[in-house]
């Protein structure tokens, strides 16, 4: 497999971890200015340039009284797909 190749897998699957880790600090509150906060805005730093243009498209789903985030999901299952595509093909 190539090196640039291996290089996009691996930058796509820590992009992947820190998309779920801002998933889960969501659900918890976080103090203003703790090093939770800090690491938080990080993680939306760099998970919200691919989320933001579909959430743009797809806006939160209301269920009940939670609004689940589909953009989300689709960039996540995107970035799947494009990696189980580079596997396959370079494999």
């Amino acid at each position: 497999m190539h090196a640039v190749v291996r290089l996009l897998i691996a930058l796509l699957e820590i992009w992947v971890l820190c998309a779920v880790a801002r998933a889960v600090l969501s659900w918890f509150p976080i103090a203003y200015g703790s090093a939770m906060y800090r690491i938080n805005r990080v993680l939306i730093r760099v998970t919200e340039p691919l989320i933001a243009p579909v959430r743009r498209i797809l806006p939160p789903a209301r269920v009940g009284g939670v609004g689940i985030d589909l953009a989300f999901l689709v960039v996540f299952l995107g970035i799947q797909f494009v990696v189980i595509r580079l596997l396959s093909n370079y494999a």
